[in-house]
C-alpha cells in the first residue's frame, strides 16, 4: 500500500486519538471538581473522618453504655481567641440529649469575627455522633474584649451499641477549630451564636 492511501487512514486515527484525549482530560477535570462535593456527601452519610450528622430531634430510646465525651477546642490562624469547652468532659448514655456550650473571648482591642469547624474521634464515632444545633460554619463576630457562649445540642445513636467497630469506645471527642472568617464584611448579617450544622 502506497503513503498517500496510507495518509487518510492514519489522519482518522489521529483525530479519534486527538478526541479521546481531550474527552478524558475533560473528564478528569469535571471529576476534580466533584471529588470534594462528593466526598462531603459520602462523609456526612457515613460519618467517615469523624464527620457528624445533622438530626432534628434526639430517638425515643436510651442505650445502656455509659459513654464520655470529651470537648476540644483549638484557635487557628494567629486568631487573638482564648477558646474552650466549659466543661472538659461529660458521661452520657447513648440517646440522651446534651447541651454544651463552648466560650469564645475576645483578647485583642476590636472585633474578630471567625468560623468554626469540627470534627468527632475516632473516626467511628461520627456516623454515631448527632448534633441538633451547633455554631458550626456560621460567622461568629466576638466583640473587642468581650466573650460569646456558643451551645452545642447532641445525643449519640444507640445503634452504636451494635456496632463493631465502637465496642471498644468509651471515650469520644468532639473537637472545634475556629479559623479567620473568609467571608466579605459586607455580608456579616448574623448575630453571634446563631447557626445549625
Amino acid at each position: 500500500m502506497s503513503d498517500a492511501r496510507l495518509a487518510p487512514a492514519i489522519q482518522r486515527r489521529n483525530a479519534r486519538l486527538g478526541v479521546a484525549i481531550v474527552a478524558a482530560s475533560v473528564g478528569m477535570l469535571a471529576m476534580s471538581f466533584a471529588a470534594v462535593p462528593l466526598y462531603d456527601l459520602f462523609c456526612a452519610a457515613t460519618g467517615y473522618g469523624g464527620t457528624t450528622q445533622v438530626a432534628t430531634a434526639a430517638p425515643g430510646e436510651l442505650g445502656t453504655r455509659k459513654l464520655r465525651v470529651r470537648f476540644d477546642a483549638n484557635v487557628r490562624g494567629g486568631l487573638p481567641l482564648r477558646f474552650e469547652g466549659e466543661v472538659a468532659s461529660i458521661q452520657l448514655l447513648p440517646g440522651e440529649t446534651k447541651t454544651v456550650f463552648y466560650k469564645a473571648t475576645n483578647l485583642s482591642d476590636r472585633p474578630v469575627t471567625a468560623v468554626a469547624s469540627y470534627n468527632v474521634a475516632p473516626d467511628a464515632a461520627g456516623g454515631w455522633f448527632s448534633k441538633i444545633s451547633c455554631f458550626c460554619f456560621t460567622d461568629q463576630t466576638i466583640p473587642a474584649g468581650g466573650s460569646i457562649d456558643l451551645p452545642v445540642v447532641f445525643f449519640l445513636d444507640p445503634g452504636l451499641e451494635k456496632d463493631e467497630t465502637m465496642r471498644g469506645v468509651s471515650d469520644v471527642t468532639l473537637s472545634y477549630s475556629f479559623f479567620p472568617s473568609q467571608t466579605p464584611a459586607a455580608s456579616r448579617a448574623k448575630p453571634a451564636g446563631e447557626g445549625q450544622g
